[in-house]
Parts: C-alpha cells; structure tokens; sequence
C-alpha cells in the first residue's frame, strides 16, 4: 500500500538526511584536505536487488549519482556470479576498478550491506577522493600514461572490513602501493565510519515506520521521479538535437577528441546517441562506460534540478552505448581523465544540443574543468614525503535569466577548492595570488562568469608538479550568439623562464624546486544571447567593478563610456548599429 503524502514525504527527508549524515560524517572526520575541505566525496543509498539509485546526499558529487549505481550494482552481480565473496554483517568492499563502474583510480568506494531480518535490505556506498592511488605521477592524474596500471593500483571489489574489523593484509597491500601511506588510515577510518553512521540512522528511520512502508515509499518515490523527469521532457518539440564538444588533447597526440552527439526527443523520452565521436585514445582521456552514462545524468539534472534525485529519474533518458569511441573505454585503455574532464564535456555537449530546444533552461558552457593540479615531493623542513592536490573553480555559463557565476565549483560536482590557508599549513607552498580572473566571462546578453587566477611558489625541497586539465585550446562555448569564455592557461616558472606545457592544459612530471612558480588561470564561462543586447547600464557597471576595460566594452558589447564611466548613448546607438541584437 502506497504510504499517505505526508508519511511518503517524510520518509523521503529521512532517506535524504541519512546520506547527509554520511557526507557530514566523511568530510569531519577525514584527514585529506581533499575531502575534509573541498569535499570530493559521495555517499548514497542503494537498492539491494540491483544497485538503483535510492537516495544520495545533497552534499555529494553529481558525477557519482550513476557512477555508484552502475558500481554498486556490479558488486552485487559480481557476488551472485561467485566473482566475489559473499557479504556477512559487518563487511564492507572496496573497490576503485574504473571498467566495473568507476572513474578514475583515485576515487575510491566502499560499500556496506544493509542487514534486516536475515537478508540485505539495501546497500550503503560512498565515494571519496584519495590524495594518491600510486602510478607513476604523484597524485595519481597522469597527463600522459598510455595504460591503466602506469596510473597507479587497481583494486576490484576486495572485503577491506571483515565482519566490522579491517582486513589487515588488504590494507597492508593498499599501503605498500601508495604514497604519504601512513596518512591514509584516516581517510579509511572516515570513509568506513560514515557508513556505520548510515546503518545506524538508517536502521532507525526503518524500526520508526516499518520495514514494509519504507520500502512502499521508495517504489512510489522512484515512479513519481520518472513521472516529473517525463513531465519536463514532453514539451519539448520531437526532433533530433544535435551538439559537439572537444577534448584539448588526450595529453599524448596533440590533436582535440570530437564528442558528437544526437539528442533524438520522440514522447516523454530522450535517446543520447555518440556515434561519430572521436576512437579510443592512446592518452588518459578516455572515458568508461558508467562515467558516460552519468555525465548524461548529470547534465540533465543541471537542466532540470527540480526533478527528484532517484533512479526514476534516469529511466526515460536513454543512452545507447558509444561502442568504438573513447566514451567507452575498455582495459587497459587509461582513464586519469575521465570524470574530471571527459564527463564534463559530455555534458557540455548535452547542453549545446539542447539550448535550441528548451533555452530557458540551458545555460551556456560553464568552465567545464576542475583544473586538476597535483605535486609531490619532499618537504626537507619536516623529513617527509608529500603529496597536494589543487582543484579550482571558473565560471559558469550566462543562461536566459542572467550572468553566470562567478568561481563556481565544476560542472561534475560541488566540490570547492581547499582554502588557501589549509593548503599552506598542510604543503610547503605559498600561495602568491587567489584573485577573480578578470575579462575571462564570454560577452553574451547574460554574460558568462569570472574565472580563478591563483599562482603558487614552492618554498623550499622538490617536487614534481602535474596537471590534468582543459578547454585549454577552445573556451567553454558560447549559447544563442554568445561569445566563448577565456581559455584555460597554465605557465610553470623555473629559474625565472616560463614553461608552457605543450598540451596547454596537460603535462606531467615538470621538475620544480624552491622558489619555482605555477601559474593557473581557470576559464571563464560562456555568453548567453547577443553581447549587443546586453543592457548598457550592466556592462558600466561591469567596467567599474574592473571586470572588463572600456576597450573591451567598446569592442565587445558595442558599449561606449564618458569619462565619467557613464554609458555615452549616442555614441553607444553609432556602435550598435546595424549589429546582431542591437
């Protein structure tokens, strides 16, 4: 019996607050700044017959939302096939392999069994981001490895905890493979307690209103999440929509990665169709078929937020498997890249598809990279090995009811770059400039969002310094006449010379030492509409604040300025003149 709307409503809180504890958990308790401050990690809800998505934290990375239950439904599968060792109380796996449901070797997921009355009710699982997983680059995002195992260990679904105890062999094995090893007992630690916080809060919420009627909600939950995403879909004219977008490189052939795709809309259903995309790579920019599948998800949650976070919500989104592309990535093809970079394409593609056909909810391209920088080295001052991980923000796309934002987190998640102090009490680094990248927004009615321009000194010891990022070569696209955003740059000074990596945005194992400089500056997002139907009091305003010159906002928007900073109409209707939305 389907529960009454205020008990269903209630349970569906309970269900979401269970997986914030988990998040809440995980981030307080973990000892990488990683997860303990920038929060890269996910945690979640799973059914127990085929992994589908329950409930995920509201704090958690949406690029995880598929990935976890392609994941978790593997794991399930793996252990009906006797593949892996059946589950007892108390047991949690482990596993990062990216080909069983994963993304890249650094992030890593555990999974615990929900027992009740003798069987598993359902599963818990969670995702966080290790500082290191080994291979050959500190920080595990290798820019140019041609194969998975140069990217570090690959561990497919092993019992870590073996009845509540941690197994010590595994870990043994886990630690003789890593870097900074003796740090990661915390993050462990943490991972593990935040889903004992889960059954604990969970377990309660079910003795509250029975096993039986929660489980009756969370059927009626997910039928309702695919009746709203149908609801949005339905007026969306019939037709086929097609977008592009381009990986700089695969970090080893110096040529841009097509992703094509059609978006055929027939009814209440959407079918995404990758065929025509760029082959399988020789670099790390491969993508595995469960990060493919939730980059679709992921940017159809952007387009339409309001539609309940459920595995309900994926069934009338039908993706058909990219087969011969790098969308879907086979052993030992490496995968450094792809839920960083590659998923954030994806989507960028979904939304220049679909701009035409629902642009009052498609914003331009957002930065669509998380500016991946790793190094690694020693920290002479305190005789040990170290290993720091910067992501960054940029802006987001304008869209049809205003500018973008300013700095904000990557398409794929929400995650927020660790701050600044952290970084210099945890690293041997000086952070030397953290400032708004002005002029970085594409001129647009709605113009795109500031990136991030930060520049980092090593103080003392060497390192290594890697990075794994893009849209180095081609901003973030523009949308309805909007302008792209700035690109993204990268210049490494040492002894005083520049180094440009010659992927632009990608390169491994650049040698640094004290007093050596890393220079970043994070894309801007794109326009939306015509710059010349942008308001002219609006790019004054955006002339005072000094986000753009008054050449640029002449040359860009047809704006001219008096010396006052006032907008000079006369001379303003001369430049709009006879242009696009003028």
């Amino acid at each position: 019996m389907t529960p009454d709307a205020i008990t269903l409503s209630v349970i569906e809180a309970g269900l979401q607050q269970v997986c914030d504890e988990m998040d809440l958990a995980f981030s307080r308790a973990a000892f990488s700044p990683v997860i303990a401050e920038a929060n890269d990690r996910s945690d979640g809800i799973y059914s127990a017959d085929d992994g589908s998505l329950i409930a995920q934290g509201l704090g958690g990375l949406p690029v995880f939302v598929g990935v976890m239950q392609y994941s978790t439904g593997k794991l399930i599968e793996m252990i009906r096939d006797g593949k892996c060792l059946p589950p007892e109380p108390g047991d949690v796996y482990i596993v990062n392999d990216p080909y069983l449901g994963g993304t890249h070797l650094m992030d890593v997921r555990f999974a615990r069994p929900v027992w009740r009355g003798g069987r598993i009710w359902c599963w818990l699982s969670n995702t966080g981001h290790w500082p290191d997983i080994g291979g050959a680059v500190p920080g595990g995002f290798s820019a140019s490895a041609t194969a998975v195992e140069q990217e570090g260990l690959r561990l497919p679904p092993v019992k870590l905890f073996k009845k509540g105890a941690m197994d010590p062999e595994i870990y043994a094995i886990i630690t003789s493979n890593i870097r900074v090893a003796d740090q990661r007992i915390g993050d462990i630690r943490a991972q593990a307690a935040a889903l004992e916080v889960g059954e604990e809060r969970l377990c309660a919420l079910l003795d509250r209103y029975g096993d039986a009627t929660v489980e009756a909600a969370i059927a009626e939950l997910r039928r309702r999440a695919a009746e709203q995403m149908r609801a949005r879909i339905a007026p969306i004219p019939d037709g086929t929509y097609r977008g592009k977008a381009f990986v700089d490189s695969d970090g080893v052939v110096d040529a841009p990665l097509e992703i094509a795709l059609a978006v055929e809309k027939q009814g209440d259903r959407l079918s995404f169709d990758f065929a025509g995309s760029s082959p399988p790579c020789a670099g790390p920019m491969n993508s595995v078929l469960a990060t493919t599948l939730s980059s679709v998800y992921l940017a159809m949650r952007h387009i339409f937020p309001d539609v309940p976070l459920s595995a309900g919500a994926f069934e009338p989104l039908i993706v058909k498997r990219p087969e011969g592309t790098f969308l879907d990535a086979a052993y030992p093809r490496p995968v450094s890249g792809c839920a960083a970079e590659v998923s954030q394409r994806i989507a960028e593609a979904v939304f220049a598809a679909l701009v035409e056909a629902v642009p009052e909810a498609v914003t331009a391209a957002p930065a669509g990279t998380s500016g991946n920088f790793g190094l690694g080295g020693f920290d002479p001052e305190r005789r040990r090995g170290f290993v720091m991980y910067q992501l960054s923000g940029g802006g987001y796309g304008g869209n049809a009811g205003h500018d973008g934002l300013t700095n904000g987190c990557s398409t794929i998640g929400i995650s927020k770059s660790p701050p600044v102090e952290i970084m210099e009490q945890n690293f041997p680094v000086l952070y030397r400039r953290y400032a708004l990248r002005e002029g970085s927004g594409g001129a647009g009615k709605h113009r795109g969002g500031f990136g991030l321009e930060y520049e980092i000194e090593l103080l003392r010891g060497d390192a290594r310094a890697s990075f794994v990022m893009d849209h180095g070569r081609v901003g973030p696209q523009g949308a309805l006449g909007g302008a792209d955003g700035a690109v993204n740059t990268v210049t490494v000074w040492r002894d005083g010379e520049a180094h440009v990596p010659p992927h632009l945005s990608k390169e491994q194992d650049i040698p640094m030492k004290a007093c050596d400089r890393v220079e970043v500056g994070t894309p801007g997002g794109g326009g939306y509409g015509e710059p010349f139907a942008r308001e002219p009091g609006k790019v004054a305003d955006d002339v005072r604040l000094g986000y753009y010159t008054r050449e640029a906002a002449r040359r860009l928007f047809g704006v001219a300025l008096a010396q006052d900073g006032s907008v000079d109409a006369v001379a303003t209707a001369r430049l709009r003149a006879g242009r696009p939305g003028g």
